[in-house]
């Protein structure tokens, strides 16, 4: 009998340069895959939904998230703060107030 090596694969997940955790060979963060999981979403539906990630990396990441839940709820709370931190300072730099208005008086000239 001939011996099979068998090697683990790799979680497909990459950092890219602001620091999140994205599938690899795509743009799609390890968030979204994960809210859709919490939504229901089978890994399948995931899948036909972000074609340019493979089923099996799908699979990997949520099975990654599986084993890994505390520190991933983390690092989406992180992330979550983060992003509330950005909308507040371009909102007060742009602030929204009026903007629809403003918007709607360009059409009108």
């Amino acid at each position: 009998m001939t011996a099979v090596a068998i090697e683990p694969d790799q979680v497909p997940l990459i950092r890219d340069a602001a620091g999140r955790l994205m599938v690899m060979g795509t743009r799609v963060p390890l968030d979204t895959l994960v809210s859709a999981f919490k939504r229901g979403d089978s890994p399948e539906r995931i899948q036909e939904s972000y074609p340019t990630v493979a089923l099996a990396h799908v699979y990997a990441v949520l099975a990654y998230y599986l084993n890994h839940r505390a520190e991933v709820e983390i690092y989406l709370a992180d992330q979550e703060r983060r992003g509330a931190e950005i909308q507040a300072r371009i909102e007060s730099q742009y602030p929204p107030e009026g903007l629809r208005a403003k918007l709607l008086a360009r059409l009108d000239t």
